[in-house]
């Protein structure tokens, strides 16, 4: 027989397996809640990176990742960086580029016409093309969309077609806030210097000795400077054919109170620059003689991605300002 102490004794050893027991339980229920949470999360994980849309395309419709994770381009790199696009090849030029070179230490060079090897080797889940070299085969490896050069005519619309295109739309409201806070912000800083009477012109001299001008949707910084800073053309230049050739006779008839020029000379034999600058059309050109005519770098203007044209935007408004300064 137990005496009561030994009652004591077993009768807390029997309560304490209880316990355990019963905090065991409660511990195998709370993992297995615990993984039936974590194994929830990692469907919808999945399912997040596997659903699918149909896009409309030049080429049909075709079915395109919601949320493309890896996208190889050619000329729309800075397109798809401006709405956070994860960018992983991306044609030869765009490394030129000042204003998204940074954003290009991870990004492949796939050259051009996109190179279909390359683009296999990187795994894109989606493929954009402005020019459609190799759809078929680019096809094979991932949904293609082309988007022809030209489809949107202004930075508003080219954002929200990207936006839309990759599944972040909210990024292109974003970057669309940016750009119009910068452009008050550059219109704000020109009062006083320029006037609604002031004209600006932009043109290209090429190391062939062609002279070109340019309206607010060409590249040379035309978005930035007649549709942000709402600057004037001159009288004799119109949107409607957006680039015009001139001879060097008639440049006087298209010439601005400023004048930004770039010069395509990718060899920098500077032939044509020097001929252009002994000619008396340029001495003469009132531009000049104030100091407001401005050589643009090529590869700093050329470009007509959303960010090089929020950037351009101070550009120009410095180029603009230093000069009011100049002529004190």
């Amino acid at each position: 027989m137990f005496n009561f102490k030994s009652k004591s004794i077993l009768s807390i050893c029997t309560l304490f397996i209880i316990l355990t027991l019963v905090l065991a339980g409660c511990g195998s229920g709370q993992t297995n809640e615990n993984q039936e949470s974590s194994g929830t999360d990692s469907a919808q994980n999945e399912s997040t990176d596997s659903e699918t849309r149909d896009y409309e395309t030049d080429k049909g419709k075709i079915t395109i990742p919601a949320h493309p994770k890896r996208i190889v381009t050619d000329y729309y790199g800075g397109e798809i960086l401006s709405v956070g696009g994860n960018l992983i090849g991306v044609e030869p030029s765009a490394f030129d580029n000042p204003f998204i070179k940074d954003k290009l230490k991870d990004t492949a060079d796939v050259g051009y016409p996109v190179n279909v090897e390359k683009t296999l080797e990187l795994q894109p889940d989606l493929i954009v093309v402005m020019y459609d070299d190799n759809y078929e085969e680019l096809s094979k490896i991932a949904p293609t969309v082309h988007i022809p050069y030209g489809t949107a005519t202004d930075i508003y619309k080219t954002v929200e077609l990207f936006g839309d295109l990759i599944g972040q739309s909210e990024q292109a409201e974003t970057f669309i806030a940016d750009y119009e806070k910068k452009a008050a912000e550059g219109r704000e800083k020109l009062k006083g210097i320029v006037d609604e009477n002031t004209t600006v012109g932009l043109y290209e001299l090429t190391d062939k000795g062609e002279l070109w001008t340019f309206g607010d949707n060409a590249g040379r910084g035309g978005q930035a400077v007649y549709n942000a800073l709402k600057l004037n053309m001159p009288s004799k230049v119109s949107n409607d054919n957006q680039t015009a050739q001139l001879s060097l006779e008639v440049l006087p008839e298209y010439a601005a109170d400023y004048m930004f020029m770039t010069v395509y000379d990718p060899e920098k034999k500077g032939d044509a620059l020097k001929e252009f600058k002994q000619s008396n059309v340029w001495n003469g050109l009132d531009a000049v003689k104030n100091h407001r005519f401005f050589e643009n770098d090529f590869d700093t203007f050329y470009r007509y991605d959303p960010i090089a044209i929020t950037a351009q935007i101070d550009l120009f408004v410095d180029l603009i300002t230093k000069s009011a300064e100049q002529n004190k």
